[in-house]
């Protein structure tokens, strides 16, 4: 279980923040039934209430500056995903992305990077899909990074620039 003032990953919405954990305020919410109330970092004026033991979306501790680091370090060693048939590319990254781990992310962005250089070097204009998701995937592992180490999005991208190729 987690506490209130956690940063977590909350499937879609990214970094929350816990504000409060106990019954939800509602008229016709279970009373004995234990919520988070978090506040989406990257989304203004939102709110979302969740189950303590909901195991239908991803939710995770955010990485800590150490490991936030160390897996920084890590990213030259991590591989492209294999995308074995054509047919099935969006949806390989839309699994990907579904992840919300830090590490198939990378093997996201990775992918799709090499994929933009040979489709650029053929004369070739990126796809939505592409684009799409490359995106998707770069905001979400920014966004964990940036609370990790107490940056904003932007300022880890220029971070992750100095380190890797693919930023």
């Amino acid at each position: 279980m987690y506490n209130v003032g956690d940063y977590i990953i909350y499937g879609s919405s990214g970094v929350c923040k816990i504000t409060d954990i106990g019954p939800m305020k509602m008229a016709g919410a279970v009373k004995d039934k234990l919520y988070y109330t978090m506040v989406p970092c990257y989304i203004r004026d939102s709110e979302i209430f969740t189950p303590v033991d909901n195991d239908r979306v991803v939710m995770r501790k955010v990485m800590s500056r150490q490991e936030a680091e160390a897996f920084i370090d890590s990213i030259v060693d991590i591989e492209n995903l294999e995308i074995i048939e054509e047919k099935r590319r969006e949806l390989e990254y839309k699994q990907a992305v579904l992840t919300c781990n830090p590490r198939i992310l990378v093997e996201l962005i990775k992918t799709i990077n090499a994929r933009v250089q040979e489709r650029t070097a053929e004369g070739k204009k990126v796809t939505a899909s592409d684009s799409k998701y490359f995106h998707l995937a770069e905001d979400s592992l920014c966004g964990e990074l940036a609370i990790s180490l107490d940056m904003n999005k932007d300022e880890v991208k220029d971070y992750l620039k100095d380190k890797i190729e693919w930023a």
